[in-house]
């Protein structure tokens, strides 16, 4: 099975919604909410969506934001999702879409590139690290609204 990966479209986003509802399942997530923060993503200068498609069907799911950051002396990239549907995990799918949104921070001259996971998602931590992440912070988050 060929993976094709593309910049994610504004056509793309009921498929990316169903995705975010697997990589997110407890959260209660606003349709109309969600795909207005989409199109502000894919129109914006500094992230990067993509999709991974097979049959025309879209499976994965990547999002790439770029910060001017003083750490770094230069730009640093954040990979803010990354989901593979459920019933095409463990394919080597995540492996691919994570290796072109790193092409693209490449291409966006980031520094670093960086991506958070929850405490629970210990085959996610095990994936992220077979591919040469290394756990080196705690992420500290507090709500505003």
């Amino acid at each position: 099975m060929e993976l094709k990966i593309r910049l994610a479209r504004q056509a793309d986003f009921d498929s990316v919604y169903n995705l975010i509802k697997q990589l997110w399942p407890n959260m209660k997530s606003d349709y109309k909410t969600l795909n207005e923060i989409y199109l502000k993503g894919i129109d914006s200068v500094m992230q990067r969506l993509i999709v991974g498609e097979l049959n025309n069907q879209v499976i994965g799911f990547c999002s790439l934001t770029v910060n001017n950051n003083l750490w770094q002396a230069g730009n640093l990239g954040h990979v803010d999702e990354l989901v593979i549907d459920k019933d095409y995990r463990g394919k080597g799918f995540g492996k691919k879409m994570i290796e072109s949104i790193t092409q693209i921070a490449r291409d966006l001259k980031c520094k670093r590139i960086e991506l958070d996971s929850g405490f629970h998602r210990k085959d996610a931590h095990r994936f992220y690290e077979s591919i040469g992440y290394e756990n080196r912070a705690y992420l500290f988050s507090r709500k505003l609204i």
